[in-house]
């Protein structure tokens, strides 16, 4: 049974007629209730030591400067007061459409490494301390930029320079993102696809190598360096994803998630849960109901 009436689709002011909408707000607090929209997000939080940020199945509590871009657009997201008792939060959010940047103009090679970025970041992606303050003084003057297309120049430029970082985190799992993964290798694409489609099964190391013609040792050896997981440790992050889907979708009991999911043990469903989400299905479960209920 469905359940998702408690997350709001945000209406963006964002006209047909506009390249981006800019807000730039002096805040003590954050009230937005969880929300998902079709426009790309970039959003930057100044002085919110304490705010918790929700993106996804992701939950951190975020120190004095965040940056995150947001390009799912059934995926739910949410800055919450939580710890921080700052009186001076800034927050800039910049949305812009999918299709700014008209298909033949982001396929060219200079913009590939954009391109890149806003596919990965479907998930959500977070930037590090040293690419906010890269782009930190372009977002300043974006906000106060009245001229539009020097606006728009600026905002390719802030774009560029984080798909340069190296170092961004994604933060909510696929599976929880409904979104596909895709790999530039063919054998760690057709395992992960294999795994997309049976992850409520036994899946065996033996017979994922057999689908790629390697032994076990050589398979999990070219796997975790192409991923940078282990075998296991990917299939529980893909089980969890569709789980804590499931929690905030649906009324299922938690038991009957846990064995859909692929979990053969309650238990053990419930200490891996507790070990990567940092809390109990029934309290990520909580969590999300306790947002405001809107649509």
């Amino acid at each position: 049974m469905e359940n998702q009436n408690y997350i709001m689709r945000e209406i963006t002011p964002l006209s047909d007629r506009d390249c981006f909408y800019i807000a730039d707000r002096r805040k003590t607090e954050f009230t937005y209730p969880i929300h998902c929209h079709a426009e790309f997000e970039l959003n930057f939080t100044e002085h919110a030591a304490g705010v918790r940020r929700v993106v996804g199945d992701s939950a951190e509590i975020i120190g004095d400067y965040d940056l995150v871009l947001i390009t799912g657009k059934e995926l739910e997201h949410v800055w919450e007061q939580h710890e921080c008792d700052s009186k001076e939060i800034r927050e800039i959010t910049i949305q812009f459409s999918p299709d700014l940047f008209f298909k033949n103009f982001m396929n060219k090679n200079q913009f590939d490494s954009i391109r890149c970025m806003l596919e990965k970041a479907q998930c959500g992606i977070s930037f590090p301390m040293q690419a906010i303050m890269k782009v930190y003084n372009w977002l300043d003057r974006l906000a106060s930029e009245e001229q539009g297309f020097y606006a728009v120049i600026n905002l390719l430029v802030i774009l560029y320079e984080l798909s340069q970082c190296e170092d961004t985190r994604t933060l909510s799992s696929s599976s929880f993102a409904k979104i596909s993964v895709y790999s530039d290798s063919r054998r760690v694409q057709k395992v992960q696809d294999y795994i997309d489609q049976h992850y409520n099964e036994e899946i065996r190391l033996g017979q994922l190598a057999d689908l790629v013609s390697m032994t076990s040792v050589s398979f999990s050896r070219f796997f975790k360096l192409r991923t940078g997981k282990n075998l296991s440790e990917y299939i529980i992050d893909i089980r969890l994803g569709h789980a804590t889907r499931m929690l905030v979708d649906s009324t299922m009991s938690i038991a009957e998630i846990c064995f859909e999911c692929g979990f053969n043990n309650l238990s053990n469903f419930n200490r891996i849960f507790k070990k990567k989400k940092n809390c109990t299905p029934k309290e990520f479960r909580e969590n999300y109901q306790k947002k405001k209920k809107l649509i």
